[in-house]
């Protein structure tokens, strides 16, 4: 592994060794508390599990638990070892031990005290004295000595070597402090993250690491990749390379143009290499896919171009992130997804495989794969699920903006609604009294064609079309069911509702009811559902359009109307009803 061998160097090269000292003492320091009483607790608690458990006073004024000493390399196997066993809270860290005062624990001992047969014995504390003598005045407590002055420091830095300055640089980017590239240079922004990193740590903000500051941050740094078991992959089928954290994914199965790793351990974690022949049209209609799976949560910002797209979504239950990009007939990238209660986590391994991700060589995954359509789409999401709508209607376009007028039944309770599959909408108005509700994209639309309302009485009997989704997304257009205007009134005489006879499917509802002129009748209402009785099929109800442009006009939206009656020939009354009728998603 690349990062390995240089921090395996950095390490080498700088040792942990104290000036006049063969060799450093390690700790581990897993807690610190602001009162003495609160850190002898915890000290108590982590001694009953581990005999070398220390206490002490910090120049900061907070009282560190810590277990050890150790060698330096000692220190890193058990941070990686205590940690994986969740053992030891997972911010523990590599101390040196410069900012440890008084040692307090073990009580009246400078080293670990004996094990008990009983852990609860350990818990008492000797009887105080019934006539202690007055206390003499403190002494001041000793002051830790520098371990470098600021030249000293500058010189021990200029004496590094390319691949060791390229460390520091890397694990300051590990951990968030630097995001320029590692390029081994120490300009102003390689100094401003040594001087946040020192404040984090309570050293005095210089910019100028000393060399334990150094040997300290590549330790725990070493640690951390220890613990993530990062490891270059060279994907020969898909031409992909990348560092992945192997202690957390492991190769499942190929599926072109997938190839999946899957979560290690019950990490939570799956990584999916994207491999495939193609240019910067493959890469649109790939972004649009992705985009309707149930791992990609449609918050989250995305941007696509011609040569690339990134795409982070970001849900309660899932995030993701993807990136893949268009080079010399190939599109290539990856896709992570993980818990969100892992944020923290993946703002380690996040920055790595977007840092190390590369196409290795000019070979795809499925070189018979070319271009994103019907079949290979449905060969991509194999294996994924698909984010699908919990309901799926129908509406019409009634303005040249885009506004959609739908069923209310459709909409409510909806956490998201859509305007063909894609365009977010907002709900302008819903009313479950005349079942009406408006629709405003988010993104302007242009209409192919815009409904205008029927001014005359509808005659008995006449030829009607209804234009409507029947089968929801499984179809990408509209389907017209023909039938009859049968009443002008509902069975109970109610007005602004016309009975109709025809053949529709639930997904019709809030489709446009066309008459032989093309224009618009009314909207169809959803199937009446009534335990007591059943209507015969076929039965089925519309809002008349005059009821349809009172409720309207309420809101201050005025439709185009239209009063004539000749008939329209086969080829405009169909392009008509079909341009004005859309697909309206309900989502979570």
């Amino acid at each position: 592994m690349r990062l390995a061998a240089v921090v395996i160097g950095f390490l080498a090269a700088f040792g942990m060794a104290r000036a006049g000292l063969a060799q450093e003492q390690a700790w581990l320091q897993i807690e610190a508390q602001p009162s003495l009483a609160g850190a002898e607790e915890r000290a108590r608690a982590y001694a009953a599990l581990f005999p070398d458990t220390a206490g002490f006073k910090l120049t900061s004024g907070w009282y560190a638990v810590a277990l050890g000493p150790y060698s330096p390399a000692a220190a890193a196997g058990q941070l990686v070892a205590l940690k994986r066993e969740n053992l030891i809270p997972a911010d523990s860290f590599i101390s040196d031990g410069s900012a440890h005062l008084q040692q307090y624990w073990p009580i009246g001992a400078p080293e670990p005290a004996a094990a008990v047969e009983d852990p609860a014995l350990a818990a008492v504390e000797p009887e105080p004295e019934p006539a202690p003598a007055p206390e003499p005045a403190p002494e001041p407590e000793p002051v830790a000595e520098p371990e470098e002055t600021s030249a000293e420091a500058r010189r021990a830095e200029a004496a590094l070597g390319l691949d060791e300055r390229q460390a520091l640089q890397q694990a300051l980017r590990w951990y968030g402090f630097y995001t320029a590239a590692i390029d081994g240079a120490f300009g102003p922004g390689t100094r401003n993250s040594m001087a946040a990193w020192q404040e984090a740590g309570g050293f005095d903000a210089t910019g100028v690491l000393t060399s334990r500051q150094r040997a300290t941050l590549i330790a725990n740094y070493a640690a951390d990749q220890a613990e993530f078991g990062f490891e270059t992959i060279t994907e020969a089928e898909s031409g992909i390379e990348i560092t992945l954290p192997m202690a957390l994914v492991e190769f499942d199965h190929y599926e072109p143009p997938f190839v999946h790793f899957k979560a290690k351990g019950g990490s939570g974690l799956r990584v999916i290499l994207i491999s495939q022949p193609g240019d910067s049209a493959t890469l649109a209609g790939l972004y649009d896919v992705l985009q309707t799976l149930e791992v990609v949560p449609q918050a989250g910002e995305r941007q696509l171009d011609a040569q690339a797209f990134t795409i982070n979504g970001i849900g309660d239950k899932v995030q993701s992130y993807a990136y893949a990009a268009a080079s010399a007939g190939q599109v290539k990238g990856y896709m992570a997804i993980w818990d969100p209660a892992d944020a923290g986590r993946m703002a380690r391994i996040l920055p790595v495989l977007q840092a190390t991700f590369r196409p290795a060589g000019d070979k795809s995954l499925d070189p018979g794969l070319v271009a994103l359509d019907a079949g290979t789409r449905t060969g991509l999401l194999a294996g994924l699920e698909v984010r699908r709508p919990v309901g799926s209607a129908s509406g019409f376009f009634i303005d040249a903006t885009g506004l959609v007028l739908t069923s209310a039944a459709a909409v409510a309770g909806c956490g998201e609604i859509t305007i063909e599959g894609s365009t977010p909408a907002t709900l302008r108005f819903a009313d479950a009294q005349s079942g009406l509700a408006v629709l405003t994209p988010q993104t302007q639309l242009a209409p192919r064609a815009v409904a205008e309302f029927q001014l005359a009485p509808a005659r008995i009997g006449a030829e009607i079309m209804i234009a409507g989704y029947s089968y929801g997304e499984k179809l990408p257009a509209p389907v017209l069911t023909f039938g009859t205007f049968e009443e002008g009134t509902g069975l109970a005489g109610e007005a602004g509702i016309g009975r109709l006879a025809a053949p529709t499917l639930p997904g019709d509802a809030g489709g446009p009811v066309v008459d032989q002129s093309g224009a618009v009748l009314g909207m169809l209402l959803p199937n009446v559902t009534d335990a007591a009785r059943s209507l015969p099929e076929g039965v089925v109800f519309a809002v008349s359009g005059a009821a349809i442009l009172a409720r309207l006009a309420q809101e201050g939206i005025v439709p185009a109307s239209s009063a004539r009656r000749e008939t329209a020939t086969p080829d405009t009354l169909n392009a008509n009803a079909l341009g004005m009728t859309v697909l309206v998603s309900c989502w979570e």
